[in-house]
């Protein structure tokens, strides 16, 4: 069984998947892909943890997802990887791209990424235990001003369709309530 809960930010979308792991077995592991690139994003990562049982594995895959897939999968578990809006962000943009480019541009590694996302769509669809993934819905919005966040919705757009075409269950969130698509 594969569940994907897709929603917009703070729609609750971590809390229902969570609540889902939990349901699921004793035995989850947690594959969280943040990371604390300044107080603001380390104060919700810590957050997170403090929501997190104590007896819950965490690993941090920040870019390799599908090997962290692969070595964290066990029949007798559940995965539960939160979230794929950040590890898509940390693919295209490392700290080194970010800090080469010029003032007010990002050049994204589109090799990289793709690369990434296929592996990561690969061991999906072939692992053998349950997983519970979380995504941000981008696309509702306004179109962006610049080519990079235009791409990124784009991406963030094709990672997601790719991800609910392999998983069994698909929920919207929006306002803590999911909404089952599929």
């Amino acid at each position: 069984m594969k569940v994907l809960f897709v929603g917009g930010a703070r729609s609750g979308k971590s809390t229902l998947a969570a609540r889902k792991a939990a349901e699921c077995c004793g035995d989850v592991r947690c594959i969280v892909t943040a990371s604390a690139t300044d107080a603001e994003m380390a104060a919700r990562i810590e957050a997170h943890r403090r929501e997190r049982p104590d007896h819950w594995r965490v690993r941090e895959a920040p870019i390799a997802l599908a090997g962290a897939l692969r070595e964290e999968a066990d029949p007798q578990g559940v995965l539960l990887v939160d979230c794929l809006t950040l590890w898509l962000s940390n693919c295209l943009w490392s700290p080194a791209s970010v800090s080469g480019a010029p003032q007010g541009e990002m050049t994204a590694d589109l090799e990289r990424w793709r690369r990434e996302r296929d592996a990561f769509i690969e061991a999906l669809s072939s692992l053998a235990c349950p997983a519970i993934l979380v995504s941000n819905e981008v696309g509702g919005g306004i179109v962006p001003a610049s080519a990079a966040a235009r791409m990124f919705r784009d991406e963030q757009g094709w990672l997601n369709q790719a991800v609910a075409a392999a998983c069994d269950e698909v929920f919207l969130v929006t306002a803590g309530l999911p909404l089952r698509l599929k």
